[in-house]
């Protein structure tokens, strides 16, 4: 019974149950505010500047909001995730859309790295000599 008293006491305390947002905190009535922006300027009042500003093709601006859970051993998770899209064109918003979870794909990552083309690998101590004469020494303002 002792051995089991231990081992529980072990398990439960090594476990945290936390769960930070990351991203935008919207609004519970996101939805109607976003209904009723019609330029940049109300979208930035409203919600803030965006994460995201697309380069290539339409502009849009992109705002991200989730809760990651720890749960101790256990692999995080992300809930009450939200996307808001919105579609610009000089000032005005021309579009809006919200997604949620369910609106949202499961990306799974795959496992080992990227080939980068053209790269050099380095050994410890080749990167170790690769530096030196790189760093000036802190103070000399150059």
């Amino acid at each position: 019974m002792k051995k089991v008293l231990l081992f529980l006491t072990v398990v439960l305390s090594a476990c945290t149950f936390q769960t930070k947002h990351r991203g935008y905190v919207f609004p519970s009535d996101l939805d109607t505010q976003i209904a009723s922006v019609k330029t940049t300027r109300d979208l930035t009042d409203k919600i803030g500047m965006p994460q995201v500003k697309t380069q290539y093709g339409d502009s849009i601006w992109i705002y991200y909001g989730a809760d990651e859970n720890y749960r101790g051993p256990l692999p995080h998770t992300f809930d009450n995730r939200t996307v808001l899209l919105a579609w610009v064109r000089g000032d005005s918003v021309v579009k809006t859309q919200i997604l949620h979870d369910d609106d949202l794909p499961d990306v799974e990552i795959a496992d080992g790295e990227t080939e980068i083309p053209a790269a050099i690998e380095l050994n410890a101590l080749q990167e170790l000599f690769n530096n030196i004469g790189r760093f000036t020494p802190a103070g000399l303002g150059q």
